[in-house]
């Protein structure tokens, strides 16, 4: 394993890490990228246990001075990236980046943009609030979620050592001159295998302090309406008004057990297999199309897999030969499997 791959490896667990924060060496991070930057330390170091109780906390705090977040983490994160930029050439940074932050950078993005979302829900009633809280979440660093860009930094310089620090043992956190307000890492993250928070039975992220976040395949939902799913019918499906939330309620109830008990029937059969067509209202149809595996199972039974196709699929063999980017016409399988 090279050393990039180390690198990513390493930055990847640490986006995605859970449990009690490492507070000593998270504040003796926060000293030394004050230090870097030129700082006296901050008087006092406070902790969080959530970027809303932060927020929150931040807002109440009457001597904690002008932010340093330039100083401790804008100014040196772009120095340095001009500095490895320079020495590699744009080819040479293209490169670097593409094998190292580039693989995380979606999913973290993704993460700080719904935690960001999700505070200025909780914390402001007012669109007055609402700017008031915005202002407070620009000055974070954002620690953990900072993987990516840490990730490309690794092992060229020391002027991050402290903000890699506080990103592998904490949370986010807020520099101020003389206040450090520094977050406790979540105690659930879950996510499907594209990187998308994803839990059907809980919070995809949960803080200690009750802040959480609900979604499904990467899809913010209400906590009551996953409370719900377990008691799922076609009816209830049926019912639905939202589109979106009723696409979740298909895929956790599965679409082989809602075309069963909804009684459907197929459109179309051939070679290839059945097409399924489930009609819904104001909503594009789903279409799927049920295969047989030529392959037998140890057991000598047959799998049978069920393929999701676009819309305006009329056929099964158009919606088989479609997964394999074709047409039907060109679709010629030599062996099925």
């Amino acid at each position: 394993m090279n050393g990039t791959t180390t690198a990513v490896d390493r930055w990847r667990a640490v986006a995605a890490a859970t449990g009690a924060a490492d507070r000593p060496a998270a504040e003796a991070g926060v000293r030394l990228a004050y230090r870097t930057a030129g700082l006296a330390a901050p008087e006092r170091i406070v902790w969080a246990d959530s970027p809303r109780d932060a927020v929150a906390l931040v807002r109440e705090l009457a001597d904690a001075g002008r932010s340093v977040r330039d100083e401790v983490r804008t100014r040196p994160w772009a120095e340095e990236r001009r500095r490895i930029h320079d020495e590699l050439g744009p080819r040479g940074w293209t490169a670097l980046w593409t094998s190292t932050g580039a693989r995380l950078w979606d999913a973290s993005r993704t993460l700080a943009d719904r935690i960001r979302s999700a505070v200025v829900e909780d914390l402001a009633g007012t669109s007055v609030e609402a700017a008031a809280v915005r202002l407070v979440l620009l000055d974070a660093v954002l620690g953990q979620q900072d993987a990516a860009w840490l990730a490309a930094f690794d092992g060229r310089g020391e002027r991050l050592a402290g903000l890699a620090e506080v990103a592998a043992h904490a949370g986010w956190w807020w520099p101020y001159e003389r206040v450090a307000v520094v977050c406790e890492r979540p105690v659930e993250l879950h996510r499907d295998e594209a990187g998308r928070l994803d839990r059907g039975d809980g919070p995809a992220l949960a803080f200690r302090d009750g802040f959480a976040l609900y979604a499904w395949r990467g899809m913010a939902v209400p906590e009551e309406f996953l409370a719900g799913l377990g008691g799922l019918t076609p009816e209830g499906i049926r019912a639905e008004e939202n589109a979106e939330l009723r696409r979740v309620m298909l895929e956790y109830y599965g679409y082989e057990r809602y075309l069963a008990e909804s009684g459907a029937v197929p459109v179309g059969r051939d070679e290839a297999g059945v097409l399924w067509r489930i009609e819904l209202v104001d909503d594009e149809d789903v279409v799927m199309v049920e295969v047989v595996n030529a392959t037998p199972e140890p057991d000598g039974t047959f799998r049978t897999y069920w393929l999701r196709v676009p819309p305006g699929t009329t056929s099964a063999r158009e919606g088989v030969a479609w997964t394999f980017g074709l047409d039907a016409a060109a679709y010629e399988p030599v062996v099925q499997t």
